[in-house]
């Protein structure tokens, strides 16, 4: 369902081609919420049948044609009462720390490697965070400037405002992921300096 709301999302703000709603995808959602194009294109598909979005066929080059979607009032609907619905919480299932639980069978420098890799990892999303912050707050984020261009100064901030708050979440996130893999490299330091 999350895949489903998060292109209700991108179609709030404008009417897109599958195409377009896959690039848009990668560079504005698709921080949050990955997905590749083979789950987004039959996602769509499914949507349309669903009556929450409607494909209209336009023309594309000199001969083809590409289906540009739009969403619909139901599916406007079911988007406002998806966000109107308390989060259902999953239980973990979280590859990183349960290879950490396991280290000891690990040699102490693929451990070290571990936790290195997991915090370039999180250095760089964080670097794109902050530069996708740094689009929104200016308004060079096309999918951003088309939602906002004919709302009021107010309407545009309070739009901008929450989707700038959600990656500074993910940053806070990420900075917590590096601050625990340095502990872990201590901790490696500390079991294993004497193998």
């Amino acid at each position: 369902m999350s895949l489903r709301n998060a292109l209700l999302a991108m179609l709030t703000s404008q009417p897109m081609t599958g195409y377009d709603v896959y690039k848009n995808f990668q560079t504005s959602v698709g921080y949050v919420w990955h997905a590749p194009d083979s789950q987004i294109y039959p996602e769509l598909r499914r949507m349309e049948q669903d009556g929450l979005i409607r494909g209209e066929t336009v023309p594309w080059g000199k001969r083809g044609t590409k289906k540009r979607y739009s969403i619909t009032e139901a599916g406007i609907r079911s988007f406002q009462e998806w966000l109107n619905t308390p989060p259902e919480h999953q239980r973990e299932r979280d590859p990183i720390r349960l290879r950490a639980a396991y280290l000891e069978w690990a040699e102490p420098a693929a451990s070290e490697e571990f936790f290195k890799a997991h915090i370039a990892y999180h250095s760089a999303r964080i670097d794109d965070w902050k530069d996708m912050i740094r689009t929104l707050r200016d308004h060079s984020n096309p999918t951003l400037a088309k939602r906002v261009q004919e709302k009021s100064p107010e309407e545009a901030e309070r739009i901008t405002a929450y989707k700038v708050f959600a990656y500074e979440g993910m940053i806070s996130r990420a900075e917590a992921e590096i601050a625990w893999a340095r502990k872990g490299l201590g901790l490696v330091e500390e079991l294993e300096g004497g193998r």
